[in-house]
């Protein structure tokens, strides 16, 4: 299994953070809107149901990340490491991303998809569960954008629609597992996300490479 199939965020860019938001997110995650996106068509945004997350829905999505530098904690202290690897998915792990979105689905979580003429470009997912010591947190467990689509604002777009489906449900804080790469990292920090201060031991112990953040919600 890849080091960020569900729990860890991955596919957004520090490029695209940079970029000017090009449409913003639903106003109700639960509604269709749409947005124009320099040089990628026109993007529909909506949540899924159940029954469309199979793999033939991300039958053009290119999951693909080119990783040269990683973040590590290193005696207490974040540094940057070289660490160059490709991150991509298989048929398998497909299989097994689309059981897991089918339970957050199941648990009152948001499945929110990002659509181009192309099909499915970009997919976020907040589980309905409370997490943290308080009931404090509410767990991005994906946000991922094709290849082919980043950097013309997908990811933030996707990213405030968590933000607000987390606040409506309770949430003080949005919690992210996030993947270690240096440009997913810069994406996090430009979203105003902060190392966690409190970690889950069950996102910790699945993925032990990734950095454990927050942001506040309201």
């Amino acid at each position: 299994m890849p080091e960020h199939i569900h729990n860890a965020e991955a596919a957004a860019t520090d490029a695209e953070a940079a970029a000017p938001d090009a449409g913003s997110a639903p106003d109700r995650p639960s509604g269709t809107r749409t947005a124009d996106l320099p040089s990628a068509g026109r993007i529909v945004y909506r949540t899924l149901s159940a029954e469309e997350l199979t793999p033939a829905l991300f039958g053009s999505f290119v999951r693909t990340q080119n990783v040269t530098k990683v973040w590590r904690k290193r005696n207490g202290a974040w540094v940057i490491e070289d660490d160059p690897f490709v991150d991509d998915w298989t048929p398998a792990d497909y299989e097994f991303l689309c059981t897991c979105l089918r339970n957050t689905v199941a648990g009152n979580g948001l499945v929110l998809g990002a659509f181009s003429d192309d099909g499915l470009k970009g997919f976020a997912s907040v589980e309905g569960e409370a997490l943290g010591s308080r009931s404090q947190y509410r767990d991005l467990t994906s946000l991922h954008v094709s290849q082919d689509a980043r950097r013309h604002g997908i990811g933030r777009a996707l990213f405030k629609a968590a933000c607000e489906f987390a606040a409506a449900n309770g949430g003080e804080k949005l919690y992210i597992s996030s993947h270690s790469a240096v440009e997913t990292q810069d994406f996090y920090r430009a979203m105003g996300c902060i190392e966690a201060e409190e970690y889950s031991a069950a996102h910790v112990e699945q993925e032990p490479f990734d950095c454990q953040l927050e942001r506040a919600l309201g």
